[in-house]
């Protein structure tokens, strides 16, 4: 949810300054504050993360949970970045895109969960941001529907029409050849 109304625009520098107790992200510049993930959220988070973390044994793309900052700008100059995400899980590929604080540039395939505070924000500003920084794929996973869209990036740039899943479905993943997610064991 954004911050109260706000007049400046914020970047990574004041990031980097914020207190390590609170879970903020900056979006064009302004503030959206996370509330503490529910146990529900907690329990797909884990699942989801063991089963990506269990095929990436051996492999080199490496799988990160909230929070793991992700700064889709690839500018060198703090003040000059205004976007800061902490996707409930970043997938990266490529070794070069990490660094002591996260990722810089787009992850190969994110994951948000949403929740009643943040779904708008994961379905409208996240999603348009990870499709003009080239995310390859975007999972919106809503746990209270059991239901996860799966967006991937097309040759146009562009994600299109999701596929959708129910809760007791396998989803093959388009950016991590042979991984196949079980949702039944995500959502039980």
């Amino acid at each position: 949810m954004p911050l109260a109304e706000q007049k400046r625009v914020y970047t990574y520098r004041d990031y980097l300054n914020w207190d390590g107790d609170k879970r903020i992200e900056i979006l064009d510049g302004g503030l959206y504050m996370q509330a503490a993930p529910s146990r529900r959220h907690q329990e797909i988070l884990s699942e989801l993360h063991r089963q990506i973390a269990n095929y990436l044994v051996g492999k080199n793309c490496k799988v990160y949970p909230a929070p793991f900052e992700v700064r889709l700008e690839t500018i060198e100059i703090p003040e000059q970045i205004i976007n800061v995400f902490e996707p409930d899980l970043s997938i990266i590929c490529d070794k070069n895109k990490l660094d002591d604080r996260g990722c810089k540039g787009a992850p190969d395939w994110i994951i948000e969960i949403t929740s009643p505070s943040t779904a708008r924000v994961d379905k409208i500003k996240k999603f348009n941001k990870y499709e003009e920084a080239g995310v390859k794929e975007y999972w919106i996973i809503e746990p209270e529907e059991n239901i996860v869209s799966v967006f991937t990036l097309g040759d146009n740039k562009r994600y299109g029409r999701p596929e959708m899943y129910a809760g007791d479905e396998k989803v093959i993943v388009k950016t991590l050849e042979s991984l196949e997610i079980d949702l039944e064991t995500v959502f039980s």
